[in-house]
């Protein structure tokens, strides 16, 4: 297949953060939802605070249905579900229809979960499409580089998602050394200054969190 161009290279990795972001914020919807059966209105709006999205939001429903599936919310699940496939498209020569199946599959099952009465049994389907796209990268992706370029992506997403969310530097850790383990086996431009910076904020022992700011800025700035 070639060199990859930037163009295709820019879509790989945007497609990778994009499935991710998905991924992880359904999985997390999962259990706000929960929470707010039983809790006062408004609870997603430390939610929102820790993604830095707009709180846009009028009540707990209203939350439910928009986020996850107002295509005109740019913060919407379904938004960034659109985004994933827009990349996809065009990578249609990289990474086989077979694969790119399943980002089609997932887009679907948003359109038929907001007709039903309980959508969340359905979306637990877009997660499972999701996890069998990344199976089927692993298993028809040929071209070793594309491969680690979407798994760069993926993993930037989901170390900026885990610090905002707050997750354990255990997982942090983890997080980071699966970007390093691919970002070193690709041709893309990164800063070196940003990649050291970052590792000593997530490898420290007494991590703090009034550096999560600053880790997630050197993330931001870290893939030219």
């Amino acid at each position: 297949m070639g060199i990859i161009s930037i163009e295709k290279a820019d879509h790989l990795y945007w497609l990778g953060r994009y499935t991710e972001r998905v991924y992880t914020t359904l999985r997390v919807f999962f259990h706000i939802y929960d929470n707010m059966i039983e809790q006062p209105e408004g609870i997603y709006a430390k939610y929102c605070k820790r993604l830095n999205i707009p709180d846009i939001y009028t009540s707990n429903r209203q939350f439910a249905q928009s986020y996850l599936f107002d295509k005109d919310n740019p913060d919407s699940v379904v938004s960034n579900m659109k985004r994933a496939y827009d990349n996809a498209v065009v990578l249609r020569e990289e990474l086989s229809s077979n694969v790119l199946s399943y980002v089609q599959l997932a887009l679907d099952t948003f359109q038929a979960c907001k007709k039903t009465t309980a959508p969340l049994l359905e979306l637990q389907q877009a997660i499972d499409y999701l996890l069998a796209f990344w199976g089927c990268a692993d298993d028809y992706v040929e071209q070793e580089d594309c491969r680690n370029i979407l798994k760069c992506g993926k993993y930037v997403e989901r170390l900026d998602l885990f610090i905002r969310l707050d997750y354990h530097r255990e997982d942090l850790e983890k997080e980071f050394r699966k970007l390093t383990n691919r970002l070193f086996r690709t041709n893309l431009n990164y800063n070196e200054e940003n990649l050291k910076r970052l590792e000593q904020i997530i490898m420290d022992k007494d991590h703090q969190k009034s550096y999560d700011q600053e880790a997630l800025g050197c993330l931001g700035g870290l893939i030219s």
